[in-house]
């Protein structure tokens, strides 16, 4: 995928997030965690990630029903390996537990 065509899928993204990545968005927008600067569906390496600080190396991903299929697993397993190499740290949290816990999904 071309840089340009990149990018305009984040902003895709961005304008058709899902009710849970908006609630977690509320919580993150800001520098409403523990003031660092999150942005939302922004390209690293080879994907788009649901949600990053990139001045805390951390990364949250938001998984729906559409990941738990055989070829979501398989897609998604090689996906935290390239990250972290890059040096970041991934935490995935589900639609569930931002509804359920917002609270302990931001501890």
């Amino acid at each position: 995928m071309g840089i340009d065509r990149f990018k305009a899928r984040a902003r895709q993204l961005r304008e058709a997030q899902t009710s849970a990545e908006a609630r977690l968005w509320l919580a993150l927008m800001n520098r409403r965690l523990a003031r660092w600067k999150f942005r939302r569906q922004h390209p690293i390496d080879r994907y788009i990630v649901d949600f990053v600080t990139l001045d805390g190396k951390l990364i949250i991903e938001v998984d729906g029903a559409t990941h738990g299929s055989e070829a979501e697993l398989a897609r998604d397993s090689e996906r935290p390996r390239v990250l972290e190499l890059l040096g970041f740290h991934l935490v995935r949290v589900t639609n569930g537990d931002v509804y359920d816990v917002t609270a302990q999904v931001l501890i």
